[in-house]
């Protein structure tokens, strides 16, 4: 598996609830010095024969822990009403196994020389969407520290619970203050209780197009590149298509060469 990830069952090592309805699982590897070998960005695909089920299932989950990672790889789930797969996930515990299929073939690719291609990478997530966001822009900042490319991540959540890995993005942006804009937005209209140190939360907010304007600026540059990732109805409405025709994006003044979506 490691080194180009083949096919293997792994054992869970921990097990951590990141909100009411979202676990981090830490799979361990046989051995310590092994890392996963995936390429930025990958997802891989994890099988299980979900209890009642008549069918085994395969879905594909990214990595959060960084793909150099020695020893583990985490997976963050979040369990759907009606998910035969996150249901199974979500009752594993420390010692239990999962086997993994390998990487889910194709997805975007980023590599030393798409970085000198890109100035500016926006990341536009929207709820659990966010995995393969915050792998791509730990990735894009960890392997190359010393570069240019500047990344905004705009993350969308219903409440401010639903922002699972705030405390990881949170610590890349003090890494890289330079470098990275982190912008949260949640649509519920005020702090819960608890919730009054969020300063750098927008309430009552969502993904439009005069918020990205803002966030973006109304003149493109050469050099931008944009990626989306979440529900449905996010994507259809940043990207567009036959029955909502133009999308926030090509308003704003992208091309579609210019926009990957997860």
């Amino acid at each position: 598996m490691f080194r180009g990830f083949r096919p293997t069952s792994l054992r869970v090592q921990s097990v951590e609830s990141l909100s009411h309805n979202t676990k981090r699982l830490r799979f361990e590897y046989p051995n310590q010095t092994l890392t996963s070998g995936l390429q930025l960005t990958s997802s891989v695909l994890v099988f299980c024969w979900p209890q009642k089920s008549w069918l085994p299932a395969i879905r594909p989950y990214t990595p959060v822990s960084s793909l150099n990672q020695c020893g583990f790889l985490d997976l963050v789930v979040k369990k759907y009403p009606h998910g035969k797969v996150s249901s199974h996930l979500h009752t594993l515990q420390p010692g239990d196994s999962l086997y993994f299929l390998g990487p889910l073939p194709g997805g975007y690719r980023w590599s030393a020389a798409t970085a000198t291609e890109h100035s500016q990478v926006y990341l536009i997530a929207g709820g659990s969407g966010i995995t393969p966001t915050y792998q791509l822009a730990r990735g894009i900042l960890e392997e190359n520290p010393d570069g240019h490319t500047k990344v905004q991540v705009v993350f969308g959540a219903n409440t401010a619970q639903d922002l699972v890995l705030k405390k990881e993005l949170d610590t890349l942006q003090r890494r890289f203050a330079d470098r990275l804009q982190m912008h949260y937005l949640v649509s519920e209209a005020e702090p819960s209780v608890g919730e009054a140190g969020n300063k750098d939360v927008s309430y009552g907010a969502r993904v439009t197009t005069s918020r990205l304007q803002q966030f973006f600026g109304a003149k493109r540059q050469g050099g931008e590149k944009v990626f989306v990732c979440g529900p449905p109805g996010i994507e259809n409405a940043l990207v567009g298509g036959k029955a909502n025709g133009r999308g926030i994006l090509e308003e704003l003044g992208f091309e579609k060469d210019q926009i990957h979506v997860f």
